[in-house]
Order: structure tokens, then C-alpha cells, then sequence
């Protein structure tokens, strides 16, 4: 495989110290949008079912078709920016997000939201890789880019609680079309302050490796479709298991196409980075985490107690502000430790989290029960993200730094669809378990008009459905936990200590793109 020459960028010196504050701001408030509109649309699904007559079974699609073009695309999002440049990459993904919003906030139907909330998620794989990449290009190695690697690591962590803070306080104060339309004025402040303060990177010409992106996209399509299938229809549907076959023979299809390109999309001598490797395999097994806490805790704290969709946010308020904190501190002590302690720590305190939250019952209260647990899990992610992301994107050449970025999204977005799936699968499991136990004992004790009342809706009283919810719900957090324990026990085994990492982040080298 060969290495392409770069085309020199028109702008080549490393940015001012003020300078490059307001770049990483403008990087990072692109992230924050992307991230958080996975989450701010979940506050507002039942005023969207009833404004634009979605059914139950399709109303998750609002959700899902997002998901799907955004894990789907993210391979090929990467590798754009490395070979087109990836400022002008960046600007294209973020133009066609805010499009995608502003049709999303006029939606008149729900085919025409869904093909809007699609396109978000194709300019969100545009735009995301390509700004996790403009760091790497824009600060020097060492303490400057560890500190800009820990706020993109506190937004992409922490962006999830901001999104279901942000849901309730618009669809409350102005209506659920605001979800989508608020993203436009601050997209178009990212896409005009874009060229003042942030540098074009150097462009890696040559050909598109059109068989691997075809190949790549259609395999992460399918398998994410999979996922999200199987978290509604369960892993014995027919479509679920199709998707799965055949995303596992078109992925084995681009692997084998990989191999002989001369300019793969994603070179998989990646791979063959210890470190690198583990990292991608944490990440995936932490994401499955993060996604199903932040799903079934908000189930919890809405159905079991009462919050409104504005308390239900306000109460994840303090997820992001401990990542943030999490990942400063992280981010100033990694020259002196170097990533892996941070590694296994995070690992450890968000296994303890969601142990600690699987302890939950119906008479759980936030204060007592929820809050605890929740900082101790957000002071783990905050740990984690920084240190995973400087791992993933050390010692990786210059033009394939977006393929590294693209690389390490993915196993976030499909680590989140394949832990929300199974875990779905585990709550309804757990949830059925219960309500065998609670129906005979309600029908046992129940007056005729309670009788007719269930048979009619099939509903339990508010206790009852309260116990059942709940079970499924600590389940849900039991296993979760064990997906963080095996990120831990990955950290432990496979993330090995190296004095060169050391060496890099104590800021030893230049910035990748030359001065």
C-alpha cells in the first residue's frame, strides 16, 4: 500500500494560542450538535406521534433512521476529509445538517421526517470524524491537543444528558418542531466562523476506493438496521437475522477488498496497533453502556418518579458537568501517567456505577438511589473518552487520521445500537418474569371493575406496572455492568504502557501536519 503524497493547505501556521480556543470551540459545538441530537428527539416523541399521526410501532423510527445513516456512513465520512481536505469536508457535513434540520423542523408527515432525520445523520457522519480529525491538524502534540482531546471527549460523553436537558426546555417552552430548527442558527455560526479559525488541512489526493466504500457502507447499514431491528422485533425475527447475514458477508466482501486496495478507505494495518485495537474494542463494550443507561435510566425517572420531560433533563444535568470535570483533570494528568491507569480506573468506576444502579426498586428516589451511582458512572465515561480517543488516533500518518476518527465513531454508534438491543432484549426477558409473578396476585385480590379494567387494557395499576417497569429496568443495569467489565478487563490484558505514548503527550513532536 502506498502512501499519496500530500497537496500543501493554503493556510499552513499553527494557530495562535486565542486562535486556536475559538477553533476548538467551533469543533466542539459541532460535536455537541451532532451527539445530542441522538438523545433531544427522545423528549419529544409523543408530541411528534400526535402532531404527525406517527403509529407506536413506526414512532421509534424517529430514533432509528438517524442511528442508521450516521453508524452506516461514518467509514466513509472519515476517509473524505483525509483526501478532499477536511475543513471543506467538515463545512459540507454541517451545511447539510442544518438543511436536514430545518426540513425536519417544516416536516408535514412522517415520511417526511424520517427522510429529514436520515439526512442528519448522513451530514452528522460527514461533519463528526472530520471534526474529531481537525484536531489533530489544528493543535500541537502534547499538553494543547490533550487539553482539546478531553472537551471533545466531555461533549461526545456528556452531549447525551445535554440533548434530554435541551428536549425538555424546548418542546416545554416553544413546541417539538424546535428540536430540529434550533440546530440551524448554530450551524450556520459553525459554518461562518469555520474558514477564519480553522486551518484546511493538507489533502491526500487520489481515487476514491469506490468498492470499499460501497462495500463499507452497505455492511454498516445493514448491520446497525440489524441491531435496531432486533431491539423491537427480538434476534428471531426474520429480517433481523437476513440483516445480520448479509452484513457479515458484504463486511467480509470489503475486507477482502481492503486488502488489495492501494488506497483503502480503511487501511486495516490499523489493526495491527496493540493499543489501537484494544481501544476500539473498549469503546465498543462502553458505548453499549452509556447508551443503555442513558435509555433506561430516563424509562425510570418518567414512569416510575413522575418526572416531567424538563425534571427528567435538569435530573441528567449532573452527567455532563462530572464528565467534563472528569475529563479535564484526566486530560492534565496523561503527560505525567500516560493513558493506561485512566484506562482501567474509568473502566472500574463505571462498572461500579451501574452496579450500583441495578440495586434500584420501586421505591428508589433520586436522591437516594440514582444520583450516587450516576456521578460515579460520568466520572469513569469522562475518564474513558480522552483517554480512549488519544489512544486511537496516536501514532496514525497524517492522511489517515480521518479513517482512524471514522474508525473509533463507529464502534461508538454500533457499540451503542448492539448494547441497547441486547439489552432491550434483557428488560423485556426480566420485565415478562416479573409480571408472571405480579398478574396471578392482582387478579387474586381485584374487584370486578379492576378485573374489567385489565382485561380491557391490559394495563396493571400504577404499583404494579411500577414493579414490573423497574425489574426489567435493574436488569437492564446488571448486564450493562458487564459490559464495562470486560472494557475494564481489556485495559488490564491487552492496553500496554509505552514510554513513547508518554513522550508525545508531554508534547515531544510537532503537530502532524507540518508547520
Amino acid at each position: 500500500m502506498t502512501s499519496p503524497q500530500p497537496t500543501p493547505a493554503p493556510r499552513t501556521t499553527a494557530p495562535e494560542r486565542g486562535d486556536g480556543a475559538i477553533a476548538l470551540l467551533v469543533i466542539a459545538s459541532c460535536q455537541l450538535m451532532v451527539v445530542l441530537d441522538i438523545t433531544i428527539v427522545n423528549i419529544a416523541l409523543p408530541h411528534i406521534q400526535t402532531s404527525l399521526g406517527f403509529t407506536t410501532a413506526n414512532l421509534s423510527w424517529v430514533v432509528s433512521a438517524y442511528t442508521l445513516t450516521f453508524g452506516g456512513l461514518l467509514l466513509l465520512g472519515g476517509r473524505s476529509g483525509d483526501i478532499l481536505g477536511r475543513r471543506r469536508v467538515f463545512i459540507c457535513g454541517v451545511l447539510l445538517f442544518i438543511v436536514a434540520s430545518l426540513l425536519g423542523g417544516l416536516a408535514q408527515n412522517s415520511g417526511q421526517l424520517l427522510a429529514a432525520r436520515a439526512l442528519q445523520g448522513v451530514g452528522a457522519a460527514i461533519a463528526s470524524p472530520t471534526a474529531l480529525a481537525l484536531i489533530s491538524t489544528t493543535f500541537r502534540e502534547g499538553p494543547e491537543r490533550s487539553r482539546a482531546f478531553g472537551v471533545f471527549a466531555a461533549v461526545s460523553a456528556g452531549g447525551g444528558a445535554i440533548g434530554l436537558l435541551a428536549g425538555g426546555v424546548l418542546v416545554e417552552w416553544l413546541g417539538w418542531r424546535w428540536v430540529f430548527f434550533v440546530n440551524v442558527p448554530i450551524g450556520v455560526l459553525i459554518v461562518l466562523a469555520t474558514p477564519r479559525w480553522i486551518r484546511e488541512s493538507e489533502r491526500y489526493p487520489g481515487r476514491f476506493d469506490l468498492a470499499g466504500a460501497l462495500t463499507a457502507t452497505a455492511g454498516m447499514v445493514l448491520l446497525v438496521y440489524g441491531f435496531i431491528r432486533a431491539a423491537q422485533d427480538g434476534w428471531r425475527d426474520g429480517l433481523t437475522i437476513a440483516s445480520f447475514v448479509a452484513a457479515v458477508l458484504i463486511l467480509s466482501v470489503f475486507v477482502v477488498v481492503e486488502r488489495r486496495s492501494a488506497q483503502p478507505i480503511t487501511p486495516l494495518d490499523m489493526f495491527a496497533d496493540r493499543n489501537r485495537t484494544g481501544t476500539y474494542a473498549m469503546m465498543l463494550n462502553l458505548a453499549a453502556a452509556m447508551f443503555g443507561m442513558f435509555f433506561f435510566l430516563t424509562l425510570f425517572v418518567q414512569n416510575v418518579l413522575d418526572f416531567t420531560p424538563l425534571e427528567a433533563g435538569l435530573a441528567f444535568l449532573p452527567v455532563s458537568a462530572t464528565i467534563a470535570l472528569s475529563a479535564g483533570t484526566t486530560s492534565q494528568l496523561l503527560p505525567v501517567y500516560g493513558p493506561k491507569p485512566f484506562m482501567v480506573t474509568g473502566a472500574l468506576l463505571t462498572t461500579g456505577g451501574l452496579a450500583w444502579l441495578a440495586q434500584i426498586d420501586v421505591h428508589s428516589t433520586y436522591l437516594g438511589s440514582i444520583l450516587g451511582p450516576m456521578l460515579v458512572f460520568s466520572a469513569g465515561m469522562g475518564m474513558e473518552f480522552i483517554s480512549l480517543t488519544l489512544t486511537a488516533l496516536s501514532h496514525v500518518p497524517d492522511h489517515e487520521s480521518g479513517a482512524a476518527s471514522g474508525l473509533l465513531s463507529t464502534h461508538q454508534q454500533v457499540g451503542g445500537s448492539l448494547g441497547l438491543s441486547i439489552l432491550v432484549t434483557v428488560f423485556g426477558t426480566a420485565s415478562t418474569a416479573e409480571a408472571r409473578q405480579q398478574v396471578p396476585r392482582f387478579l387474586a385480590g381485584a374487584d370486578p371493575g379492576e378485573r374489567r379494567l385489565f382485561e380491557r387494557t391490559g394495563r396493571l395499576p400504577p404499583p404494579l406496572a411500577d414493579a414490573i417497569l423497574t425489574a426489567g429496568v435493574s436488569a437492564a443495569f446488571a448486564v450493562a455492568a458487564v459490559f464495562t467489565a470486560i472494557a475494564a478487563v481489556i485495559a488490564l490484558l491487552v492496553i500496554q504502557a509505552r514510554p513513547s505514548d508518554l513522550a508525545r503527550l508531554k508534547g515531544g513532536t510537532e503537530p502532524s501536519q507540518s508547520p
